[in-house]
């Protein structure tokens, strides 16, 4: 019985619902980044580095870093453009059908193929 319930239920997931969702998910990521490399060149200027040499580590140290300690967030963003990009190229697709004078009908299918 609980198969079947999980089968019919959506599987819940923290996949943004709409484009601020997207653009929430972008902020948090970028602002995370840029905390880790702010956090590795002041680590690094405690321990007397020069700055300039801190700074350049921390990018070399930090960036790749963060795709692992981030990984989940990474991934809500990347599914995020991915959803938007088809849900663009669905839209297009629409649009040019509708621009060669294909009834509404068809481009609704034309649509719904690419969802």
């Amino acid at each position: 019985m609980q198969e079947q319930q999980a089968a019919s239920e959506p599987a819940v997931s923290a996949e943004p619902e709409s484009k601020h969702g997207l653009a929430r998910d972008v902020t948090l990521y970028s602002l995370a980044r840029l905390g880790m490399l702010v956090f590795v060149a002041v680590v690094l200027v405690v321990f007397n580095v020069p700055l300039l040499v801190a700074a350049a580590v921390a990018v070399v140290v930090a960036m790749p870093l963060s795709l692992l300690v981030f990984g989940r967030l990474h991934r809500r963003v990347s599914e995020g453009m991915a959803r938007r990009s088809e849900r663009r190229r669905a839209r297009r697709e629409e649009l040019k059908a509708q621009l060669r004078g294909e009834r509404e009908e068809e481009a609704a299918e034309v649509s719904e193929e690419h969802r």
